[in-house]
């Protein structure tokens, strides 16, 4: 990755070296590798690890750590979230909402309950990306039993107000799930005080390992989920089978250091993505997806007139960036987040997706304003019938 200019980091993060070298020891031959289900000595300290770890992830949320149930990823997580409370819930009612500027990995869950025979209301989102409150009062029913909106969105870095919208959702006796993947680790997430029944998130966005997430679950009535696998007795029969010890303590050093050096974190990344935004918003026909006021910073969406996004993507190499979302990256569709957001085809066809973090440099970005200013350029010269 040497060769490369990584602002990608809302698919993925590079895990941090400090994260990275107790992976390293612990998935060494002397390292503890015993099934932490074991009652041996082994398998004691290996369950010791990963209270220690899980210790560590509520502490970044403000959560009793008995809330947390481990996942491979937030994709795991928000299918059990999802899947799991409508079908527990299914005897109350089968009313559901939620966003079509959702990740896919709750879109789809929910439109995989429709086949099922759930009633799905699709909130459409203002222009910006947000949604309007008022239209979320109107939408619950006596019969809607969960409401999942994520906390910042993965393709534009809206933040929703998921404190009002838990309040609504608390006050009808609804569920509120809220995908966290590109929040936790990054924004101020205090479970003990916010009314959010069920949170997803995942170690790789927060320079944690891949293959590893959690499910957080409130420990109050009514609010339960229906396991999706079957097959042991680990955490309370919800998400069985043997635990990757690593993977987890991985997860919990990247939550501790996460919790430790955030609001530095996030100082880098505002100040990165107002250079990138400085230097690129004179571009004659580029748009900002989203608005400058409720935007996590380490995420920038931008279209741009006469400019196709896949070509201009391919240009701008070996600066790596995106296009839409990892999930949908295979698919030359449009993105459906910015086509919710009013977007015509050829708008939402042109969006780049810049993000950053922890390790992007100023220099990073300068070659990125470069490099977009230049592919622009030379794609509108390539193209001079579609420019005039």
């Amino acid at each position: 990755m040497k060769d490369v200019v990584y602002l990608d980091y809302a698919a993925t993060t590079p895990v941090d070296p400090r994260v990275a070298e107790l992976l390293r020891t612990l998935n060494d031959p002397d390292g503890n590798f015993a099934n932490p289900s074991a009652v041996h000595i082994a398998g004691r300290r290996a369950a010791a690890i990963v209270e220690s770890a899980t210790a560590e992830i509520a502490r970044m949320l403000n959560c009793d750590p008995r809330g947390l149930v481990y996942t491979s990823g937030a994709t795991e997580s928000d299918n059990l979230a999802i899947a799991g409370a409508a079908r527990f819930r299914a005897h109350r009612g089968r009313h559901l909402i939620t966003m079509p500027t959702e990740h896919k990995a709750v879109v789809d869950t929910f439109k995989a309950l429709e086949r099922e025979g759930f009633d799905v209301t699709w909130l459409t989102p203002e222009s910006n990306g947000l949604l309007d409150i008022t239209r979320l009062e109107d939408a619950i029913r006596d019969d809607t039993q969960l409401v999942s909106i994520m906390h910042v969105n993965n393709e534009t870095g809206m933040i929703q107000d998921i404190a009002r919208i838990g309040a609504i959702c608390r006050d009808r006796d609804a569920l509120f799930h809220v995908d966290a993947a590109q929040s936790a680790g990054k924004l101020p997430i205090d479970l003990a005080n916010l009314p959010v029944d069920l949170l997803s998130l995942t170690a790789h966005k927060m320079y944690g390992p891949k293959g590893i997430g959690a499910l957080y679950i409130a420990d109050r009535p009514g609010c339960h989920v229906e396991p999706l696998l079957f097959g042991g007795g680990q955490q309370r029969r919800i998400r069985p089978g043997t635990l990757p010890v690593p993977l987890i303590a991985a997860f919990g050093l990247a939550a501790s250091l996460a919790r430790a050096q955030m609001a530095e974190d996030e100082r880098h990344v505002a100040a990165l993505g107002d250079r990138l935004w400085r230097g690129i918003r004179g571009v004659d026909g580029v748009t900002l997806n989203g608005d400058e006021q409720h935007r996590w910073p380490g995420i920038l969406n931008v279209s741009i007139h006469d400019v196709e996004g896949e070509s201009l993507m391919l240009a701008l190499e070996p600066v790596c960036v995106a296009t839409g979302s990892a999930c949908n990256s295979q698919n030359q569709e449009p993105s459906y987040v910015l086509r919710a957001l009013g977007r015509d085809d050829l708008l939402a066809q042109s969006a780049i997706r810049f993000s950053f973090g922890r390790m992007t440099t100023v220099e990073d970005i300068a070659t990125a304003v470069e490099a977009y200013r230049a592919g622009v350029k030379r794609l509108r010269r390539l193209a001079p019938e579609r420019a005039a």
